[in-house]
């Protein structure tokens, strides 16, 4: 009972510091809240009112349907130009794109003809250019079924489709890119501030000349760790579901497919592991640029690694095995699974055993060394 009353005790004196902290609070506000929702909606993998041309030398009834699919929000309003004014007017860098539709393409389509478009990409909008490219020969190549079947050319015409391929998104369905950047983005602030608040938190104690305090009370290791775990992981967890309510569900309108109360004790067991990450760092640094250094060789990677910015499965077999043991990864994939798939709990209990075995062993590594750290 005397040790819990400790770490309470403890875990108090941690939370008044973390508070008068003005500058940490601030910048807690700022990374759930504006961090957030700008990370999510100020970049995108989608086409964003991309620049266009048409050079139409065909002038059918095809030809003016084709120029007719380019429209806001995705692309600007079309321009018409003559094929003489491409190159002039690609290297000024007036347009994206340039589609130049080629004399009697509506009458080579319907006769069954193999009939090319030629579409102009200015790559130095490297994520538009590849994205929108794309985009275009969708929109064009499903203009030209349409139109072929109109003419009844669509199943006996050389190169013509025998079916239809129907894509159905099975979850976030229009694809909406700040949907899955709003979860990541989430998911990034949580690790990066739990382990900077724990490990700080460890430090200040050294630089401030508490840490002699703490030696000669009657506390244990575990004592000190867990208050310092406890007080700052709820600090992040408030904050985090505060950011869940009104930044992802309520300024992104990002839809939670399962159970929120789920999501929130993974979400305490994760903050366990984050915070044991930085107990260890806070434990092998002495100094806040150590652990400056240490966050930058450690936390980085497993923002960069754990499948949040690109899946683990695209990942270099070696690499797989490595992000395997980072917290980071396990979460990413407990709560993808919780917030799009609507997963219950057995669909994720080894995700949140695994968080939770990770967080006891990086704990008992930075116990094994905390009294020797603290000492030095």
């Amino acid at each position: 009972m005397s040790a819990l009353i400790n770490i309470w005790w403890l875990g108090t004196k941690e939370l008044k510091e973390l508070v008068r902290d003005v500058t940490m609070m601030l910048f807690i506000v700022w990374s759930f809240g504006f961090s957030i929702y700008t990370q999510s909606t100020g970049t995108g993998e989608t086409v964003r009112n991309a620049a266009i041309a048409i050079v139409d030398e065909d002038q059918s009834q095809l030809s003016r349907a084709i120029t007719e699919l380019f429209y806001p929000p995705y692309f600007q309003k079309v321009q018409r130009i003559g094929a003489a004014e491409v190159d002039r007017a690609m290297d000024q860098g007036h347009y994206t794109f340039v589609v130049e539709i080629p004399p009697r393409f509506e009458a080579d389509t319907r006769a069954g003809r193999d009939t090319d478009v030629h579409v102009s990409a200015d790559a130095t909008a490297v994520q538009q250019a590849g994205t929108g490219s794309g985009y275009i020969q969708n929109m064009i190549a499903q203009e030209v079924t349409r139109y072929r079947q109109e003419m009844g050319e669509g199943t006996t015409s050389r190169g013509g489709l025998d079916g239809t391929l129907a894509n159905r998104r099975a979850f976030n369905p229009n694809g909406t890119q700040a949907w899955f950047s709003a979860v990541v983005a989430l998911a990034d602030q949580l690790s990066m501030l739990m382990i900077i608040l724990t490990g700080a938190a460890l430090l200040r104690e050294r630089e401030h000349g508490t840490i002699e305090h703490l030696l000669v009370m009657p506390l244990t290791a575990v004592q000190i760790a867990l208050a310092k775990v406890w007080a700052n992981g709820l600090v992040i967890v408030v904050a985090f579901t505060l950011s869940l309510l009104f930044v992802v569900q309520g300024a992104l309108q990002v839809p939670i497919a399962g159970s929120r109360t789920l999501l929130l004790v993974g979400t305490a067991i994760y903050v366990f592991a984050a915070a044991s990450i930085g107990i260890l760092l806070g434990t092998i640094a002495r100094t806040m640029a150590q652990f400056a250094l240490l966050m930058m060789m450690s936390v980085m990677p497993m923002m960069m690694l754990s499948g949040g910015m690109s899946p683990v499965e695209s990942q270099p077999q070696w690499v797989q095995y490595i992000t395997w043991f980072f917290p980071s990864r396990h979460y990413i994939g407990f709560m993808q699974a919780i917030v799009y798939r609507g997963a219950d709990a057995a669909m994720v209990w080894q995700e949140v055993v695994t968080m939770l075995g990770m967080g006891v062993g990086f704990l008992t590594g930075s116990l094994l060394m905390f009294r020797r750290s603290i000492a030095g």
